[in-house]
């Protein structure tokens, strides 16, 4: 009885001081997949460089340089293309098809975006929406190009 205990108080040490995957790993509904050029990640306060493999979260603005362009995949295999001088905002993002539960917005401030739908534009379209300073579009085709001035 005692060694049982014993262990199970050592393996609840070794457990407390193992590395722990923070929230904000945990919460990613995307992952960059290449960038060319300058183009940074702003996250609450902290400004990021954007590279391969950098996840994003909701609420995540990107802002691509005058020269740059970055390929986003979304875990509902989204694609979207950011075009040079593009600053655009991961407002929602929502992928729970067991539940049956949908949703992407995204505000598009400036520059240019190509949009091509995953999962959710698929089976959802409504639930899709990309805004700009003049415009809403709700997505019913598959694939198309956003700007804003």
């Amino acid at each position: 009885m005692k060694t049982t205990l014993f262990a199970l108080a050592l393996l609840g040490l070794q457990l407390l001081g193992s590395p722990q995957v923070t929230a904000a790993e945990e919460e990613h509904v995307a992952l960059i997949k290449s960038v060319s050029g300058s183009v940074k990640v702003l996250r609450q306060t902290a400004s990021l460089d954007a590279q391969a493999g950098t996840t994003l979260q909701v609420a995540d603005r990107l802002q691509a340089g005058p020269d740059a362009t970055a390929a986003i995949v979304f875990l509902d295999g989204t694609l979207l293309t950011l075009g040079n001088g593009a600053d655009v905002q991961l407002r929602d993002y929502l992928f729970e098809p067991k539940s049956s539960r949908y949703g992407f917005s995204l505000y598009l401030t400036k520059g240019s975006a190509i949009y091509s739908s995953g999962k959710i534009g698929k089976v959802a379209p409504d639930t899709v929406k990309i805004e700009t300073p003049t415009a809403t579009i709700g997505v019913r085709g598959t694939r198309f190009l956003v700007q804003a001035q």
